[in-house]
């Protein structure tokens, strides 16, 4: 038997009902063969209630924060939200906003999550890597695509990618630096929106 197609918007409905990481997400449902209320009860066997309370509560508070380059050419503005102005204004929830958006001005993600691409998008990706992939044989084109797919989504999706100071962070991604996060502050961090703006482009 074949497994379940997960669609982004399963996963984003999923994450916006309990609050629990992209992966954590995508994996519940597929265990569950795409079922949203079974990967619920699946996450809370995981994850416990206190989790997936984060989850429910929405994120009204947060802050804005900007980055600009040194050189003045690169500037970036992020907002992160959380539940409460208490978090808000906490160092390290601050501290990791700006890190954010420092990010985001080396990186230059194009989403916030894989939810927010659009779906033209993605299949004009993945045409281009299907004809890249067309002198290789039949049977592992659309793999090979796929696999391309996989890895044009972490170069461009600000969650899938690997904080640029790697050092600092032990190469995890933005999403696994979020998740900490919402973890210790024990509220739902997300990250909103943001805006990058370079000189020229």
């Amino acid at each position: 038997m074949s497994a379940p197609t997960i669609s982004a918007k399963q996963v984003k409905e999923l994450r916006d009902r309990t609050g629990a990481g992209m992966m954590d997400c995508k994996n519940a449902l597929m265990e569950s063969g795409g079922d949203i209320e079974a990967a619920v009860e699946l996450l809370r066997v995981r994850l416990g209630d206190k989790a997936l309370k984060v989850g429910d509560r929405e994120a009204t508070e947060g802050t804005v924060a900007s980055y600009i380059h040194s050189n003045g050419k690169v500037g970036v503005l992020v907002e992160v939200d959380c539940n409460t102005d208490f978090v808000a204004r906490n160092e390290d929830f601050q501290a990791f906003a700006r890190d954010i958006a420092l990010h985001i001005a080396a990186a230059a993600p194009l989403y916030v999550s894989e939810a927010d691409i659009p779906e033209e998008a993605k299949e004009a990706e993945l045409r281009v890597f299907e004809q890249q992939a067309a002198d290789k044989p039949e049977h592992i084109r659309g793999k090979i695509a796929e696999g391309k797919l996989k890895a044009w989504m972490n170069d461009h999706v600000l969650l899938n990618q690997v904080h640029v100071n790697s050092d600092k962070y032990d190469g995890k991604t933005i999403e696994e630096l979020r998740a900490n996060l919402s973890g210790t502050a024990g509220e739902n961090v997300v990250i909103k929106r943001f805006a990058r703006f370079a000189v020229g482009a």
